[in-house]
C-alpha cells in the first residue's frame, strides 16, 4: 500500500480539522483529494508529508509508519506544495542543482526531470521570468528529482489559465503512470480530467469515496426543475423511484432517481397533477459535481 490513513485527526486548540480520517491508496492510482476550502485537505496533505503532526491516529507511507522513520518517508515522497515556494531570482537548472544537493541526487537526474516536465526551452531563465504555468512546472520538477515513488500535489493548477491547465493536466497524468499520485483540489473538472479515483472531504469527515468509472457508470438520474410556486419537501417524495430531493434555491429543485428510465415525464405529470407549472426541465446523468454538491451541503 503506498499510503494508508486510518483514524487520523487533527485538533487546532478547540476546533477539530480532521475526524478521524481513514483511506488507503495502492501503488499506481491517481486519486483526487476533494472538498470546498476549508474542508481539512491542506491539513491532511501536511501531515502526510510529515510538516504537522497527527493530534490522533496512525499513517504510513510505502508500509512506512510516520511517527517511525519521517526521514524515510520523505525520501519517498515529493510535495508540491500550494502555494509552490521557489527562489524567483535563482536560474531553473541553477535552482534544480541547488534541490539536488538538498536529496544529494546525482546531477544526471536534472536533466532528466527538465525533459519528463517539458522544461527544456526555458531551462536556462530565471523563475522571475516564467509563467505560472512554468513554475508550476519547475515545483514538480524539484518534487520528482529524488524520483520519488510517491507525489503529493496540494492544488496543482491553482491560478492556471485554460492552456496550462491542460499542459498541467497532461503532465500530471504521464508522471502516473510510473508514480502513485495523490492530488488536492477543490475543483471537480481537475478530478475528472486527471484521476483515476476521488476522495470527497467535507468538514472534516471523508463522506465519498470511489473510482470514476465506478461514479459514470451508476443508473442514478439527476433532474433539476423549477416549479412556477412553492412546493413542500413531503409533496415531492411521492414521485416514483425518487432517491433524494435538494431545493436548490427558490421553486427549483434537484431530484435524484435510481432508474436508467428517463423521469421527466414523471416529474412533468407531478407537477400537471398538482396545478403547477415547470419553467424549466433539464436531465442529466449524476456525475461528480452533482455528488460533490450533494455530500457538502452548508
Amino acid at each position: 500500500m503506498s499510503i494508508s490513513v486510518e483514524g487520523i485527526s487533527k485538533f487546532y486548540g478547540e476546533q477539530k480539522a480532521l475526524d478521524e480520517v481513514s483511506f488507503s491508496v495502492t501503488r499506481g492510482e491517481i486519486v483526487g483529494f476533494l472538498g470546498p476550502n476549508g474542508a481539512g485537505k491542506s491539513t491532511l496533505m501536511k501531515i502526510l508529508t510529515g510538516y504537522l503532526p497527527a493530534s490522533e491516529g496512525e499513517a504510513s507511507v510505502n508500509g512506512i509508519p510516520l511517527e517511525e522513520n519521517l526521514h524515510q518517508i520523505q525520501q519517498n515522497i515529493g510535495y508540491l506544495p500550494e502555494n509552490n515556494p521557489l527562489y524567483t531570482e535563482m536560474y531553473v537548472r541553477e535552482y534544480l542543482e541547488f534541490n539536488a544537493k538538498v536529496y544529494k541526487t546525482d546531477k544526471s537526474r536534472i536533466e532528466e526531470v527538465i525533459i519528463l516536465t517539458g522544461l527544456k526551452p526555458e531551462a536556462n531563465k530565471k523563475i522571475e521570468q516564467l509563467s505560472k504555468g512554468y513554475r508550476q512546472r519547475v515545483g514538480l520538477a524539484a518534487a520528482l528529482l529524488h524520483d520519488p515513488e510517491v507525489l503529493i500535489l496540494d492544488e496543482p493548477t491553482t491560478g492556471l489559465d485554460p492552456n496550462q491547465l491542460v499542459e498541467i493536466r497532461s503532465l500530471i497524468r504521464n508522471i502516473g503512470k510510473d508514480k502513485t499520485v495523490f492530488l488536492s483540489t477543490h475543483i471537480m473538472q481537475e478530478v475528472e480530467a486527471v484521476c483515476d479515483r476521488v476522495i470527497i472531504i467535507n468538514k472534516g469527515k471523508i463522506v465519498a469515496d470511489k473510482k470514476l468509472n465506478d461514479l459514470r457508470a451508476e443508473k442514478e438520474q439527476v433532474i433539476h426543475v423549477e416549479f412556477d410556486y412553492l412546493v413542500e419537501p413531503v409533496a415531492i417524495q411521492k414521485i416514483p423511484h425518487l432517491v433524494s430531493s435538494r431545493n436548490i434555491g427558490g421553486f427549483a429543485w434537484e431530484l435524484t432517481f435510481d432508474t436508467k428510465k428517463d423521469m421527466r415525464p414523471a416529474v412533468f405529470d407531478f407537477a400537471h397533477d398538482n396545478g403547477l407549472k415547470t419553467l424549466q426541465l433539464n436531465q442529466k446523468t449524476k456525475n461528480l459535481e452533482s455528488l460533490f454538491a450533494e455530500l457538502t451541503v452548508p
